[in-house]
């Protein structure tokens, strides 16, 4: 007789316990993780979860979710432990993004590449979103600001946009982790805005308009580095870097850039003769300097000296 699919999922949380893959006081993925995890739908999620409640073996936990009942949280020393799992986690979860891609990035892949258990992760990671929080959070944190600033606000915009395209380079995925609408509080990438906001206290600009300067110079520097990634991805799935891209198309690419609609472009396009570097290095250094030169002639306009250097 077939097991029903709520009942395999009590079944493993069971075998976990009795192998002590989990302990008591740890915490149990969310329904949605489970549902996920076992491919199956929320309400059968539910209901085992329910039923490992009803048996006394799971409980719920304000603010925190669905634990293992049956005993006190961990001891420091356990916790001291955990901690050095959750940073092995999250190193290898780094890797697992930097070679393979986001879109290859699970907590099935993760686990397998510890050589662990799948909901053993849980007991320190609770979902994806907070494994790409931590992610972002170590990521960030390996181009440390120095603790005495260059002079000049203009020396200390450019030292923070240079740091942060070293770690979008280093770590293309975090581009797309990182969300200009929906940010989320995190240390070390506040740092990066602390630095920014504190440069700019000598221009006297209105908060407002610090904060629009800081929002700006980050959706630069990230709106060149969600492209690194975008590449990777095509050359994965193409096979063909985008040098090969536009030799493969650029018959067709032509005859509509030199229809006779678009004459500017087709001007320019005669002057590259000798063809274009699509260099993403060069775009940053040329557009950082763009910018600041952009809002160095912007500030002088204003009343009130704010000298750059």
């Amino acid at each position: 007789m077939a097991i029903a699919p709520y009942q395999r999922i009590v079944d493993d949380v069971k075998r976990q316990l009795r192998t002590g893959t989990l302990q008591p006081g740890d915490r149990l993925p969310s329904t949605r993780e489970l549902a996920r995890q076992w491919k199956v739908a929320l309400a059968t999620a539910a209901h085992a979860l329910r039923t490992l409640a009803q048996e006394g073996v799971v409980k719920a936990v304000p603010r925190v979710g669905t634990v293992v009942a049956g005993g006190p949280s961990r001891s420091g020393a356990t916790r001291a432990s955990a901690d050095l799992t959750r940073e092995r986690i999250v190193r290898a979860a780094i890797a697992v993004a930097d070679d393979e891609g986001l879109p290859a990035l699970s907590i099935r892949g993760v686990a397998a590449k510890l050589g662990l258990p799948v909901m053993s992760l849980y007991r320190y990671v609770a979902s994806k979103d907070v494994l790409l929080f931590m992610m972002a959070e170590v990521a960030f944190a390996e181009e440390p600001l120095p603790a005495k600033p260059p002079a000049g606000w203009r020396a200390q915009l450019e030292l923070a946009a240079r740091l942060e395209w070293r770690v979008f380079k280093r770590h293309p995925w975090l581009a797309r982790v990182v969300s200009l609408t929906r940010p989320q509080p995190q240390e070390n990438a506040l740092a990066f805005a602390d630095w920014v906001m504190r440069a700019l206290e000598e221009t006297r600009l209105p908060a407002q308009e610090v904060m629009r300067v800081h929002v700006l110079l980050h959706a630069f520097v990230q709106g060149i580095a969600v492209n690194l990634e975008s590449e990777a991805d095509a050359v994965a799935q193409s096979g063909m870097n985008d040098e090969e891209f536009m030799r493969r198309n650029e018959a067709a690419f032509l005859r509509v850039a030199t229809s006779g609609r678009f004459p500017h472009f087709e001007k320019v396009l005669a002057g590259l003769r000798t063809g274009f570097d699509l260099d993403f290095d060069e775009l940053f250094e040329l557009g950082l300097r763009v910018w600041l030169d952009g809002l160095e002639a912007r500030l002088a306009r204003r009343p009130g000296p704010a000298k750059p250097r």
